[in-house]
């Protein structure tokens, strides 16, 4: 991708919007623009918080290791970003990304990624709704799988009672 290209491809993530033309022009200069075919990983759980990314085109899953392999906990498209978490906990990676058919993101190393948000306050407050969002997409989730949890434990608690008759 040539630079012009990823300023333009920044300019269009809301995270990124409104940078000035000097701090976006910058931040194109020194991230990368990486392709991937479906299935193939960006990082596994385990690795070390270098990066985080932003998703131009296509699709991403989280992927978490079970004791029966690999299951998909989660799904990122256009615009989302990752990574950042374990950036920000100086932790390795916590779950397995991968792509979901064609996969086209920005690559934005750990260091500049920090400095980025600590410098200014627009993209701060960009990071801050991203992970915000994040946090309310988990526990939509988790009061799902709860609910889904408890409809299966009636079920379950009918059929045996039920059967003792």
């Amino acid at each position: 991708m040539e630079y012009g290209d990823a300023v333009t491809v920044l300019r269009r993530m809301p995270l990124f919007s409104s940078l000035d033309p000097g701090q976006l022009k910058l931040l194109a200069f020194t991230c990368d623009y990486l392709s991937f075919e479906d299935g193939e990983a960006l990082f596994h759980a385990g690795d070390p918080a270098d990066s985080a990314y932003v998703i131009d085109e296509g699709e991403a899953v989280i992927r978490a290791d079970t004791d029966n392999g690999e299951v998909t906990v989660g799904t990122l498209g256009k615009h989302e970003m990752f990574g950042e978490l374990a950036i920000f906990r100086n932790a390795s990676r916590i779950a397995t990304i991968r792509a979901r058919g064609q996969l086209k993101v920005l690559r934005i190393a750990g260091d500049i990624f920090l400095k980025l948000v600590t410098q200014n306050p627009d993209a701060a407050l960009g990071v801050m709704r991203a992970l915000s969002d994040k946090i309310a997409r988990a526990q939509d989730s988790f009061e799902a799988m709860e609910a889904e949890l408890r409809r299966l434990q009636a079920a379950a608690g009918g059929v045996a009672d039920g059967a003792d008759k």
